[in-house]
């Protein structure tokens, strides 16, 4: 009996097809394949009709990362986020995730896990996976931009958000952190609080230097003088706002209420705060920032400001998809600033006559 004559086609419909196999088998180049398949203008209906036809049949996936290679660009955009735990930041990339989506982009996330160097080493993935645009938030131990020229130099478009550089020249999302601090401050004020700390995070962040501005804006409309031993700069970690309560309660007259600039931060205080017998909120009273999805759950429920995750991750695609559509045309470093919204839960309301008549219209709102 005769061998068998071998098929240079592909070996079944749903098997690993390259553009190699369907130029082989219509007896075509490969650049013919990929022109009929983006429907280039300088490839005929008949022959594009074959080339359509024949990657249905065999189920053809084309390798994005190796046409991305080719061109020096794709269709995706890569995110830089300090960690993906806890409420914020997956909800962020969420936002992100879905305006990108529409835009018909899709993305790569990678966690800096709150590295400077973890970070420079994700920026230096998305560069080599072509990328067509970079989004970053940045961890808490960066303290310049200069690993980021590399993303300027290459013409690709970059956006901060949620955390900045103070006075950086960048375009950036950003909640005003100023408000939502000075509003946090104000409603403990308005609870009859009168020494009220603040737990603050690495001043060279603009986020956690403008909460701390709100704070003290508040207390000097108030007429109440900031005392320096109530202000304890923390990693913004729950360990550490335990340790900053532990301090502030050990002070010969301790604060009757605490605004921390993380939930995390303040989770930490309250617990620390209950261990040693304190009531929260009639001994303490106590606010965060962020509106973690614990602070529904947490005994007494935390009261948080909203940082309109979603809405701030679709803004920062937004205005890095108007970037690269420029292509080159003047376009000045912008600045997205999103309103917050202060989330009042059990934790500050004091049993007092002005917390009782605070309570009553929040009771239904929230």
């Amino acid at each position: 009996m005769a061998p068998r004559k071998k098929s240079s086609a592909p070996a079944a419909a749903g098997s690993s097809v390259s553009m190699a196999d369907l130029a082989r088998e219509l007896g075509v180049s490969m650049t013919t394949i990929s022109r009929a398949l983006s429907d280039h203008h300088s490839i005929g209906p008949a022959m594009k009709q074959k080339v359509l036809k024949l990657a249905k049949k065999y189920n053809y996936q084309p390798n994005r990362l190796a046409s991305a290679l080719r061109k020096g660009k794709s269709q995706l955009l890569g995110i830089i986020v300090p960690y993906i735990e806890g409420r914020f930041f997956p909800s962020v990339v969420h936002g992100m995730e879905t305006a990108a989506r529409r835009a018909g982009y899709n993305v790569i996330i990678c966690q800096s896990n709150e590295d400077v160097a973890q970070e420079q080493h994700n920026l230096d993935a998305l560069l080599s996976a072509q990328v067509a645009g970079i989004l970053v938030s940045l961890s808490r131990t960066t303290l310049d931009l200069q690993h980021f020229e590399k993303v300027r130099s290459r013409g690709l478009p970059l956006v901060l958000f949620d955390r900045v550089l103070d006075d950086a020249d960048i375009n950036a999302v950003v909640l005003n952190d100023y408000e939502g601090g000075y509003l946090s401050t104000r409603h403990l004020i308005e609870q009859g609080c009168r020494r009220i700390a603040h737990l603050a995070g690495p001043q060279h962040l603009t986020i956690y230097k403008n909460r701390r501005q709100g704070y003290l804006s508040a207390l000097r409309e108030a007429g109440l003088p900031p005392d320096d031993a109530l202000i304890l700069d923390t990693d913004m970690t729950q360990d550490q706002g335990a340790a900053a309560m532990r301090q502030l309660l050990a002070l010969p007259e301790p604060p009757d209420a605490v605004f921390a600039a993380g939930d995390y931060c303040a989770l930490g205080a309250m617990l620390e705060a209950q261990r040693q017998g304190r009531r929260v909120p009639q001994d303490v009273a106590v606010a965060g920032f962020s509106n973690e999805g614990f602070t529904v759950i947490s005994q007494p429920n935390l009261t948080s400001v909203d940082q309109r995750c979603e809405e701030m991750g679709q803004a920062a695609v937004r205005l890095l998809l108007e970037v690269l559509q420029a292509d080159g045309a003047a376009f000045g470093a912008r600045q997205v600033v999103l309103r917050p919204e202060l989330i009042v839960r059990d934790s500050s309301l004091h049993a007092t006559k002005a917390g009782k008549a605070a309570r009553k219209p929040r009771a239904a709102a929230s």
